[in-house]
């Protein structure tokens, strides 16, 4: 039987401009393909970091160049950058399993996530987006009711919450199509949050780790495993020492004792473990594997990479 995976690509995958995102999707597409080769059934997800914020400035310095239009809502950015991302992915990994003998379809869904809106996020927004901005444009933006921060030496920043996952909204979409061998790409950047207002959905000004969300499909679609893709081969102790070590494989309950030591850094490793820990926790049976794109080859066959089981 075919391993039913989620795979999880960090900003390394995908670049961090237009151009840089061409090349390093025809990189991440040799990965993936490889996987599929394996004989795993892939559902895929992504940062959107650089993305969304590219699109974010983009749609403000229109409205500032031309007053008439509106200022597109975070919600509607996220959205955007799910759809560029999951194009250029979804094209590169067509052409590149074509040219292996593999005819696969492979999707993308724009998916949406639901959030709570009282979720302690909304009250102290943590992550940074858009452009560099002058105490004027700070000010203008503190009246509109948004969350700004300086950044030394540079200016100030919109800063957004960053709140849990609830529901993905189109799970069933996306596990129909899994179950029928299909690649698809989903959750792009976390999700667009949107909020239930009785039979509608609303979008919400904020964003949702996309290693939260990994997690949480790994769970929803009973995955075999879940691969989370970064910038280092293995997960490290005392990773920022002269004395920093590979952890070749640890259990949940090792993971849980080295995030009470403060081993893995907040924004970095920190929120990998915590999916990984809360994957493995709703289904025992599976496995986390965390490494690098140049890795994975190696690392499927336990010769690379960090291994995480319950």
């Amino acid at each position: 039987m075919k391993k039913k995976a989620v795979v999880s690509l960090g900003h390394d995958a995908l670049g961090y401009t237009t151009l840089e995102q061409w090349d390093a999707v025809k990189v991440t597409a040799k990965a993936l393909a490889d996987l599929v080769e394996e004989d795993y059934q892939l559902t895929i997800t992504h940062s959107n970091g650089p993305q969304v914020s590219m699109i974010h400035k983009a749609m403000t310095e229109l409205r500032r160049v031309y007053i008439d239009y509106t200022p597109a809502p975070m919600c509607v950015c996220s959205a955007m950058s799910q759809g560029y991302v999951g194009y250029d992915i979804q094209n590169s990994l067509r052409a590149e399993l074509l040219s292996r003998g593999i005819s696969k379809p492979v999707s993308t869904i724009l998916t949406q996530v639901t959030v709570d809106p009282y979720d302690e996020a909304f009250y102290e927004p943590t992550k940074r987006i858009g452009r560099y901005m002058s105490r004027d444009d700070a000010d203008i933006e503190l009246k509109k009711g948004n969350y700004v921060t300086e950044v030394l030496g540079k200016g100030y920043r919109r800063v957004i919450a960053a709140p849990k996952p609830i529901d993905i909204v189109e799970i069933e979409t996306i596990r129909t199509l899994a179950d029928a061998d299909q690649v698809v790409i989903a959750c792009g950047g976390g999700g667009i949050p949107v909020i239930e207002q009785h039979n509608a959905l609303k979008g919400a000004s904020a964003v949702i780790e996309k290693d939260c969300i990994a997690g949480k499909l790994a769970t929803d679609l009973k995955a075999d495993c879940l691969i989370i893709l970064t910038s280092v081969d293995y997960v490290y102790k005392d990773f920022d020492t002269e004395d920093k070590a590979p952890i070749l494989q640890m259990s949940v309950s090792e993971a849980k004792a080295y995030i009470g030591e403060g081993q893995f850094e907040a924004g970095t490793m920190l929120p990998k473990i915590e999916a990984a820990i809360a994957y493995l926790e709703k289904v025992p049976t599976g496995s986390v594997l965390i490494t690098s794109m140049k890795q994975i080859k190696a690392a499927i066959k336990g010769k690379a990479g960090t291994l995480i089981t319950a």
